[in-house]
């Protein structure tokens, strides 16, 4: 390990020299500088830490810290000044010196600043480190895809992060990744350094979740024998991710307005507003409009919600990302399966990408899983993809009628087709049409229709 490198910027040669040699004498390398010209001359990635004087022959120790501080921030600078006072060293401190010294200074003294300086130095680079490798496997471009689709998405999702924006909705279907989204958003943002918390809405009854949100006081129920701090206490500074926000309570819904609308809430039995700087993330793969009008979901905390709004796109509208996220996984279970698949043959991947993935990438995920269990050779062939083998292809023959047609209308049939094939059963309608239960019950909240593919009435509830 190379020993630290200290440099002693004063115009007086005695003093540079009477440091150099107790400094050596510590095992630190010296470099000297006369003056600010030389200093930033001296001034490179070998200087660990810097002597300053305040009173140098062609400009002052101020402005030659401020020149330091715009080369490397991280560096310390410890300000030497014969002429100390309050305002000084005040505003050596504001423009980013760790401490000043006033000369005639104890060696001892000085030596002890200098030690809790390079302490601080190396503490800041390991914590600057740990942010760095925690924000690599959120980095953009570990969203995989190069589709159209996607990178207008990913796009988009670098200007949120680079925003002050407080509170982002992540919409899309299940699997699309929006917890993916969600944490790259966070972890490229001047928030990574802070907590980054999740929890799903539709997991916890009403009153725990509004204590796990918010807190609680002791005695506040019956269980609640002492104070709690809430997820929005626990992510002060960063990013709370409230995933499945289409589940909250009415009564949920209007404290997390409140909280959107002036950063403070009270825990459960507590009368103290509390004030929080953090970033909403909510996600969603509701229809949240429908939702407003049916009267499921306030409308104003939906447009609060909504001043940012993502939609991630559907696997199935960017078939040309299937090899890429293939591979990806690929390369990942061979880690953990410790096998050594060189890759997917090319009908194996024509299969991929013909399939409708109704549950996105996540299902790719799982069938990719699969077929390295089942592999035992150096290649994924169609036959470990054999349960794609009778799913919904997306190009499935149909040939657009040269008036067109009105998809939506053409989904809506399939659809009743389906539940009353699978006689309202309705995971069996989804297999029917490639699709899982929860993208059946939302296209059943989409056209208004019971669990038999009948329209709505107020005495026909679904």
């Amino acid at each position: 390990m190379s020993p630290t490198t200290i440099l002693v910027v004063d115009d007086e040669h005695l003093i540079r020299w009477t440091l150099k040699q107790q400094l050596n004498a510590h095992g630190f390398e010296v470099v000297e500088a006369g003056s600010g010209t030389e200093a930033l001359a001296a001034f490179g990635e070998t200087i660990d830490l810097v002597l300053l004087d305040f009173r140098l022959p062609d400009t002052d120790g101020l402005s030659v810290l401020r020149q330091l501080k715009e080369l490397q921030p991280t560096v310390p600078v410890i300000l030497l000044t014969a002429f100390a006072s309050i305002q000084t060293a005040v505003e050596a401190i504001k423009q980013g010196a760790y401490d000043y010294a006033k000369k005639p200074f104890e060696f001892e003294e000085l030596l002890l600043t200098i030690a809790k300086a390079l302490e601080t130095s190396q503490l800041r680079r390991e914590v600057k480190a740990l942010r760095a490798r925690d924000s690599e496997p959120h980095a953009f471009d570990r969203v995989i895809g190069e589709s159209p689709a996607l990178m207008a998405v990913k796009a988009v999702m670098a200007k949120v992060a680079a925003s002050p924006a407080s509170t982002v909705l992540l919409q899309g279907e299940t699997g699309t990744g929006k917890d993916l989204a969600a944490k790259a958003i966070h972890y490229n943002s001047d928030r990574a350094g802070r907590p980054f918390v999740n929890i799903t809405c539709s997991a916890l009854p009403e009153h725990l979740l509004e204590s796990e949100l918010f807190g609680h006081e002791r005695g506040a129920f019956t269980d609640a024998r002492q104070q709690k701090r809430g997820l929005f206490e626990t992510a002060a500074g960063g990013t709370i991710f409230l995933d499945e926000i289409g589940e909250m309570s009415p009564a949920l819904q209007a404290k997390l307005l409140r909280f959107l609308e002036d950063k403070t809430f009270k825990r459960v039995g507590g009368l103290t507003d509390l004030k929080v700087d953090v970033r909403v993330i909510a996600a969603t793969h509701r229809n949240l409009a429908q939702f407003v009008r049916d009267g499921k979901f306030r409308e104003d905390l939906y447009y609060r919600l909504g001043v940012m709004p993502i939609t991630l796109p559907p696997l199935r509208e960017r078939t040309g990302d299937v090899p890429r996220l293939a591979g990806h996984f690929v390369r990942l279970f061979n880690r953990e399966f410790r096998k050594s698949v060189t890759g997917i043959t090319p009908a194996a991947l024509r299969s991929l990408e013909s399939y409708a993935w109704p549950g996105n990438v996540r299902e790719l995920r799982n069938a990719v899983e699969r077929a390295m269990l089942l592999a035992d050779g150096l290649e994924l062939g169609p036959e470990h993809f054999s349960m794609l083998a009778a799913a919904t292809p997306v190009r499935s023959g149909f040939s657009l009628p040269p008036e067109g047609i009105n998809l939506e209308s053409l989904e809506r049939d399939l659809l009743v087709q389906a539940l009353q094939r699978a006689q309202g059963n309705q995971t069996q309608a989804a297999q029917l049409l490639g699709m899982n239960r929860d993208q059946i019950r939302y296209r059943l909240e989409k056209f208004g229709l019971d669990k038999l593919g009948r329209p709505m009435t107020d005495d026909k509830p679904a």
